[in-house]
């Protein structure tokens, strides 16, 4: 992941539609072939908290390959993976994240580093980490119900 990626904060995504946890691994991101969208992202599939829906489809904006994906909670489209990313796209500066989340679909909450004082920035997480929503630390329950 290039430097300007690592200095952005990550946040645990949930559904707006029920409050469900559906990655503790994302980051705000905009589309590549249309910056004026506004989206989150994550690197790696979210483990048991969404599954496809409908059939594959392409943008007319891009040639990559997409798959929507619903909450397993609510059932509500939530975003969508990109099944197989266009050779323009790969070719451009991009985060490497194919699992892209709708901003008005979930809302983010910046997880702090594990001395609870400080955003937890990506140069700083783990590769492989995919917590559930009680491992992650330094979010009270109060900020999970706001």
């Amino acid at each position: 992941m290039s430097g300007s990626f690592r200095e952005r904060c990550v946040s645990v995504l949930r559904c707006r539609f029920c409050s469900h946890v559906l990655s503790s691994r994302g980051m705000r991101a905009v589309l590549l072939a249309d910056a004026d969208v506004q989206l989150f992202s994550t690197d790696i599939p979210p483990a048991g908290t969404v599954d496809f829906i409908g059939s594959c489809y392409f943008t007319e904006i891009c040639k990559c390959k997409l798959k929507n994906i619903a909450c397993l909670k609510c059932g509500n489209v939530v975003g969508y993976h990109v099944i197989a990313p266009c050779k323009p796209c790969l070719l451009s500066c991009n985060n490497g994240h194919f699992w892209m989340f709708h901003s008005h679909a979930v809302f983010g909450i910046n997880r702090l580093d594990s001395s609870g004082v400080n955003l937890l920035l990506w140069g700083n997480l783990p590769d492989l980490e995919e917590a559930t929503d009680e491992d992650i630390p330094g979010i009270s329950e109060e900020e999970y119900i706001r």
